[in-house]
């Protein structure tokens, strides 16, 4: 737990003091080299080009991580292990630090840096949409891969389970050149797999980190839908929440005997929306890290 709270900081400040540095290290051209060549070693009727070659691409690096994470747990008190552990968690990490890719949508002086900014929180060729749903939607979706998710998979696994989740984003993402249909509909299935308990997690810390009443309100509106792999509870759950706050700020300003248009301009000044979703953001990666410091403390403790 201490090596989880430790690597997570590290990670973070890097990410903030030197984020060119950050997005540099964190390269993963040799996953696509290693796909593109799985590719041309593997027929058309193989186990690569079927919904379970995903593991194929999977399971070297993965197996290289999980024998050095056994191997350098004690040396030197387990020094090297825990540097080991940051230097995997922080590799995984992003690639992009999402309040830095947030801040420079709002820094950004006109509507074209606007746009080009706010392209960071898409795909690659994705359609980027800047009313304050699809924002709400991107800074959630984009928690969900580049923090959240590595998180929890380290938290649970270690270096391993990281790995495990980058490469299986990585995947998930890639284009029809390096994997064959079935196993991209493969990879995808077992993406939201591996979200689905962090997508779980991230709505109940929304709730207690955001308004409660408008998560459970999203909730119920989706017919209760948590327990399906593929749903849009957190997204639902999230533009919930951020307009739940924004009406209960502008509801304190408008009180005052100033306008709505002002109150908001005011109170989150322009794309109120996403100030408001990279806070929630932030309150639930605070609460998740105070929960493993409660773990921490407890160790000590006991």
């Amino acid at each position: 737990m201490a090596a989880t709270l430790l690597a997570v900081v590290t990670a973070l400040a890097i990410g903030h003091l030197l984020p060119e540095l950050a997005a540099g290290l964190r390269q993963h051209g040799w996953y696509d080299n290693w796909l593109r060549w799985l590719n041309t070693q593997f027929p058309e009727d193989s186990l690569w080009r079927g919904r379970f070659g995903i593991a194929l691409a999977l399971v070297v690096p993965l197996l290289v991580t999980g024998l050095l994470q056994w191997a350098l747990d004690q040396p030197l008190w387990g020094l090297v292990g825990l540097l080991f552990d940051i230097v995997v968690l922080f590799y995984c990490w992003g690639p992009r630090d999402l309040d830095v890719d947030v801040a420079a949508i709002l820094d950004a002086p006109d509507a074209a840096s606007r746009r080009a900014a706010a392209a960071r929180l898409w795909p690659a060729n994705g359609n980027v949409q800047l009313d304050g749903g699809a924002l709400i939607e991107a800074v959630f979706r984009n928690a969900l891969r580049r923090w959240f998710g590595v998180l929890f998979w380290f938290w649970v696994l270690g270096p391993f389970g990281a790995l495990l989740y980058r490469l299986s984003v990585l995947a998930a993402e890639r284009d029809e050149d390096m994997l064959a249909p079935e196993t991209a509909r493969g990879a995808r299935i077992w993406l939201a797999v591996l979200e689905w308990p962090v997508t779980q997690l991230m709505t109940l810390s929304l709730a207690l980190a955001g308004n409660f009443d408008a998560v459970v309100g999203a909730w119920r509106d989706l017919g209760k839908p948590s327990l399906m792999l593929c749903n849009d509870l957190l997204e639902t759950a999230a533009r919930a929440s951020v307009r739940s706050e924004i009406a209960e700020e502008v509801a304190d300003y408008t009180e005052s005997g100033i306008s709505a248009s002002t109150a908001l301009v005011e109170a989150f000044g322009e794309l109120p929306e996403l100030r408001d979703a990279i806070s929630l953001v932030w309150r639930i990666l605070v609460l998740w890290l105070a929960l493993i410091a409660l773990f921490v403390i407890a160790g000590w403790v006991g």
